[in-house]
């Protein structure tokens, strides 16, 4: 039973950082691509970045790239997601997601295991 458990929300000031973890269990990883996305009130759920655990390529949105950063630890098993420069519209949850080929997909729809998710609030 594949679980994913993320960390890290919170309140944050504009300009301000976080870094989400995403612990992965019950599986090996090595072939998975890792994906993490938001969902903000009355909005879909958008792709924010994600990485191919076996070669580390990482993609990310344009709304975020050059503020957050994709990493991967394999000796635990777990994802993180810098995020720096954050804005009041970063504001959202959440969710950590694996999918099980390498694809690098950045559809939602395409992942099978999912997060419980964390709030990130950015205060202008």
């Amino acid at each position: 039973q594949v679980q994913l458990v993320e960390s890290g929300g919170g309140l944050v000031q504009a300009g301000g950082s976080l870094r989400l973890s995403c612990a992965a269990s019950g599986r090996t990883f090595t072939t998975y691509t890792m994906g993490w996305f938001r969902q903000a009130p009355g909005k879909e759920r958008e792709f924010v970045a994600n990485i191919m655990w076996s070669s580390g390529r990482t993609n990310y949105a344009d709304s975020v790239k050059g503020r957050f950063t994709i990493s991967r630890d394999n000796a635990k098993s777990t994802v993180y997601l810098q995020m720096n420069s954050l804005k009041p519209e970063d504001t959202a949850v959440y969710y950590c997601a694996a999918d099980r080929g390498p694809t690098a997909t950045i559809q939602s729809r395409l992942y099978d295991y999912w997060g419980q998710g964390t709030q990130v609030t950015v205060s202008s």
